[in-house]
């Protein structure tokens, strides 16, 4: 595959990334509040006016409105515009680190899984039997269609992940929900072997900022501070998307 071709996926995967995005700032809205993704169309949350298409552009109408409702003038949060510029980003790095080809496929809707999956988390400390389920049998989908060699392999990634939390969530509740072992093992039916070190790295971030939290806040006050996990999941799943493989492969051939 050629660095051509590959820089025009990726520029194709952005664009339509930015598209993805606005959709998925929608899902993010509306599943946890049970409303519909259809319809309405989306409007300002202060005036409640619809949004015209031409307002409606990712990151750019933003920009040209300056965060503002057309209508009525009211603020519009940032939050729309980065969610879309980042799975844009997100997505274009997953071309970049697949390849221009069919192994791309299921990097792009892992992608698009966690990015909702992280924000309704933070949002409302609960992760969508939805998107879990719809992502398990999206991934089994794909590598069916595209690479059934590996199904196994990423079926077994998929269940030890599950277990693992699951046995943490069982030793500590408090701590743990099962929203998160249910994300696990959705990521390792994506992810494979690759699943290891995306555990590893979302505990990693979460211990660092629970670490902080109590810096800041005393021990015991840090302690009964709530911090949902999902995010720091899915920060660990992009990073086994893109360098999981590498990394398993550096570990082996180092203490293998």
């Amino acid at each position: 595959m050629t660095a051509v071709t590959t820089s025009f996926a990726a520029g194709l995967a952005a664009a339509f990334g930015a598209v993805l995005g606005s959709f998925l700032n929608v899902v993010a809205y509306r599943l946890p509040r049970g409303e519909s993704l259809a319809a309405p169309r989306s409007r300002c949350p202060s005036c409640e006016t619809p949004i015209k298409p031409y307002d409606n552009v990712p990151v750019l109408s933003w920009l040209l409105l300056r965060g503002r409702c057309r209508k009525c003038n009211a603020p519009i949060s940032r939050r729309y515009p980065l969610v879309e510029l980042a799975t844009a980003v997100l997505l274009a790095l997953a071309v970049v680190a697949k390849g221009a080809d069919e192994d791309v496929w299921l990097g792009l809707a892992l992608v698009l899984l966690l990015v909702p999956i992280a924000l309704i988390d933070l949002d409302h400390r609960v992760i969508p039997n939805k998107l879990t389920a719809l992502g398990s049998v999206a991934a089994i989908a794909i590598l069916a269609l595209t690479d059934p060699d590996v199904l196994r392999e990423h079926l077994i990634a998929g269940a030890a992940a599950g277990g693992f939390l699951l046995v943490a969530a069982i030793a500590y509740p408090a701590g743990m929900g099962i929203g998160d072992v249910k994300l696990a093992g959705m990521m390792g039916l994506f992810l494979g072997r690759a699943v290891g070190p995306a555990m590893l790295v979302g505990m990693l971030a979460a211990s660092v900022v629970g670490v902080a939290v109590m810096a800041r806040k005393g021990v015991s006050a840090g302690r009964k501070t709530t911090i949902p996990f999902g995010p720091f999941l899915a920060f660990g799943g992009l990073v086994g998307l893109y360098f999981g493989d590498a990394l398993v492969d550096w570990y082996l051939d180092i203490f293998a």
